[in-house]
């Protein structure tokens, strides 16, 4: 049996959303900046397909919704235009970030930091949570941005973007939130929480890879990131991705629909691999369910590293993660479990599953079976589990 369990890295295309796209590859193929038939031929689509993106955050007609090839990419566009239009002239020098940000969130803060930006790392508590409070602890008149993310991409962990929205709108300071983890999770409503610009990628809810997108709230346009070209209102230039953007319109239409009928079952589907999965000794779940996304699980087994668990899942066709794909290859330990605290013996054997609403109880129940059996194979072969502490207090 193969069973995926990494969708917080990537998800399968819905067939629904590939065959909306199909005809845009060799049917309606014109470049629709042309002005020729072959051109807007594309155009009714493409309308259709943004009117359901700005209906799937609720974005209002007057703020804008500009296409990019990824979340990467509109992370980037965020944090250094603000470096552009507010911190190099002067006016401001600090931004402020949480410590468990995406890789593109973080390296480029580090680049900023590189060329005299101050920037702050929030910590997160005990249960992988970031405090509202510490982000109005953490404002100066000098902060020109603060960018936390929805939810966390490691632990499902949904972060208080209300609460911090509020704080950055009392403090004059912009906000920005990474919400590629949330789309057809939680609900997102950017008229509803005070947030200046969002994020998102349409292959984290079932769309096609290479496409993303940034929310930008009317009045606060930043300096573009690419020159060129007249698209997207001259914010971004390049050719429109336009299966890319029909193919995300239809996947976060059926994003939001399957909120609430969908993920009650994955909900249920996550809440019983956990169940069994904690049954086995010296286990330990990062922060509570119902603080968390319905589909996540970042779970450790104490004495297994996390690479050897990995390997005996792929050798049963069971996909898993131990952190960010954008990150797969620096085999370090979770990003998450050193920011929590915890000991060497529990930050390199996190175990990252991710559930979809295509997952399915025959896989789940078979997932079950092989990491009881690796757990056992390799706390067997472990030259260090018998020596570790026993209790979870000891090791954090």
């Amino acid at each position: 049996m193969r069973v995926y369990l990494d969708n917080n890295a990537t998800t399968i295309v819905d067939p629904q959303v590939k065959t909306v796209m199909d005809p845009f590859f060799s049917q309606i193929y014109g470049n629709p900046n042309s002005l020729h038939a072959f051109g807007s031929e594309s155009h009714v689509d493409l309308n259709n397909a943004m009117e359901k993106i700005y209906a799937g955050i609720h974005a209002p007609k007057m703020d804008s919704v500009v296409i990019t090839s990824c979340a990467t990419e509109s992370n980037n566009w965020v944090l250094k235009s603000i470096y552009f239009d507010y911190i190099m002239n002067g006016k401001k020098d600090h931004i402020i970030i949480s410590e468990v940000e995406h890789p593109s969130i973080i390296a480029t803060a580090k680049f900023l930091e590189s060329i005299g930006v101050k920037v702050t790392y929030l910590p997160i508590n005990e249960e992988g949570l970031i405090e509202a409070k510490t982000v109005r602890d953490n404002i100066t008149p000098k902060t020109a941005l603060v960018s936390v993310m929805w939810a966390n991409n490691e632990t499902g962990a949904i972060f208080p973007v209300q609460e911090i929205g509020d704080i950055c709108k009392e403090h004059g300071v912009l906000f920005h939130t990474d919400a590629v983890q949330a789309i057809g999770k939680v609900p997102v409503d950017v008229q509803s929480f005070n947030v200046d610009y969002l994020t998102f990628s349409a292959h984290k809810f079932h769309g096609p890879k290479g496409v993303g997108a940034l929310y930008i709230k009317k009045g606060k346009e930043p300096s573009p990131l690419f020159h060129g070209g007249s698209q997207m209102g001259g914010l971004r230039s390049g050719t429109l991705n336009v299966p890319g953007i029909v193919g995300m319109g239809k996947a976060i239409e059926l994003a939001v629909d399957a909120l609430d009928f969908d993920m009650p079952d994955v909900k249920e589907l996550r809440d019983r691999l956990e169940d069994a999965l904690l049954e086995i000794e010296d286990t330990f779940v990062v922060t509570p369910r119902e603080k968390r996304t319905h589909n996540t699980i970042l779970i450790s087994f104490r004495g297994v590293e996390g690479e050897a668990m990995l390997w005996d899942l792929n050798k049963s066709g069971i996909g898993a993660s131990t952190g960010s794909a954008c990150a797969s290859e620096d085999l370090e330990s979770n990003p998450v479990m050193e920011a929590i605290g915890a000991a060497d013996d529990l930050a390199h054997t996190a175990i990252r599953f991710s559930l979809s609403r295509f997952t399915t109880e025959e896989e789940i129940d078979y997932t079950i079976g092989v990491v009881k059996d690796a757990v056992k194979r390799l706390r067997g072969i472990s030259s260090s589990y018998a020596y570790t502490p026993k209790n979870h207090e000891s090791a954090l």
